[in-house]
């Protein structure tokens, strides 16, 4: 496996990521549920007066899981995860998502903003579709009408539509040099082997020899032997020997090394938690993928700016969580109940007028 970047990711790493990250609100904090009696029937949660329902959380929940079982079957809903399920642990990511989308619309509100009558048109045409597209067992086991559909559409594109009206307005200025993408060569000689809890750091003597091998690399390309045959050799502990980055990925004596090189230049050893490298610069800036960066990282930098707007806002907030009743909430597999497309439906409606949506993550 190489050191840096994993080929092979795992199904729970994946779901990991999704259930750690909920993109487009502040990550910094959550909303504070307090545990309270006072609920009308299906009522989830509220935060402040706007509330959600089971109906809601069945049509996210439902078209996520299938999404899922599709790729990668059903039983990964079972993997233990921190002392529950991976089920378990995906039903809090839904609850996360709902809730960010409702005080997403109580800030409208506070704004006195709201989607426009073309979107209004929009979110009724994709209620349409969407709830056109569902059989009745479907609309049975989620508890849904059009009206529910519309309601769902209506909020996320309001959400939408108000990160975008706020981060628009944030305009960053990046660099060349910041959204520089440097491609490197690489010879590793590790300083770590694998051990029943993966993998262990080499003892002193270990270091010394792995050490040693690496200084005997660096004389052979100082007295002109050829590098990149030595990094396609055996000699090499890495798995890939070529790397494309920017800013921010790579351990910092890595990227120091590697951004600081020219063309053709060969770095001196370099020293990572991974073991030993000798770098070799192959490109030291491509003009086309340093834009697509700077796009990204200008995406980061507006993300960052709506997190300390979004995160003072949701500090104040009062919210209230119908316990019971959510632990109750299961998605129980029906053979006919195989919908998906709820969030494809949206995307299809609104993407090309918006850009990317603020934070759902199927």
């Amino acid at each position: 496996m190489s050191y840096m970047l994993k080929k092979q990711i795992s199904i729970l790493l994946v779901l990991s990521l999704i259930l750690s990250t909920v993109t487009g609100c502040g990550k910094g904090k959550k909303t504070e549920i307090i545990l309270t009696t006072d609920f009308e029937a299906n009522e989830v949660f509220r935060i402040e007066d706007i509330s959600c329902y089971i109906p809601e959380v069945m049509v996210y929940l439902v078209n996520s899981e299938n999404q899922y079982d599709k790729i990668f079957g059903g039983q990964i809903w079972q993997i233990p995860m921190d002392g529950t399920t991976l089920e378990d642990k995906y039903k809090e990511t839904i609850l996360a998502r709902l809730a960010q989308i409702k005080v997403m619309n109580l800030m409208a509100r506070d704004q006195d903003f709201s989607i426009n009558e073309d979107d209004e048109l929009r979110v009724k045409a994709a209620a349409r579709d969407y709830y056109g597209s569902l059989n009745e067992k479907e609309k049975e086991l989620m508890g849904v009408d059009e009206n529910t559909i519309y309601t769902l559409y209506y909020e996320f594109a309001t959400a939408d539509k108000l990160y975008h009206d706020i981060t628009d307005k944030v305009k960053p200025e990046i660099s060349d040099d910041e959204a520089r993408i440097v491609t490197v060569r690489d010879i590793l000689i590790k300083t770590y082997k694998p051990s029943a809890r993966g993998t262990v750091s080499y003892n002193a003597a270990e270091k010394q020899e792995a050490y040693e091998r690496i200084e005997k690399i660096k004389q052979k390309i100082d007295e002109g032997a050829d590098f990149d045959i030595i990094a396609e050799g055996v000699e090499n502990e890495d798995t890939k020997i070529e790397y494309t980055f920017g800013r921010g990925v790579m351990p910092p004596a890595y990227e120091d090394a590697a951004f600081n090189l020219v063309v053709g230049q060969v770095s001196d050893i370099v020293e990572t938690e991974y073991g030993y490298h000798i770098l070799k610069c192959i490109s030291a800036y491509d003009p086309e993928e340093a834009d697509k960066n700077r796009e990204a990282i200008i995406k980061v930098k507006k993300q960052e700016s709506f997190n300390v707007i979004y995160d003072g806002y949701v500090s104040e907030l009062n919210s209230n969580l119908n316990a019971d009743l959510w632990k109750s909430v299961r998605y129980v597999r029906n053979p006919a109940v195989t919908t998906t497309s709820f969030f494809d439906i949206y995307d299809t409606y609104f993407v090309p007028v918006t850009g990317a949506s603020y934070g759902i993550q199927q």
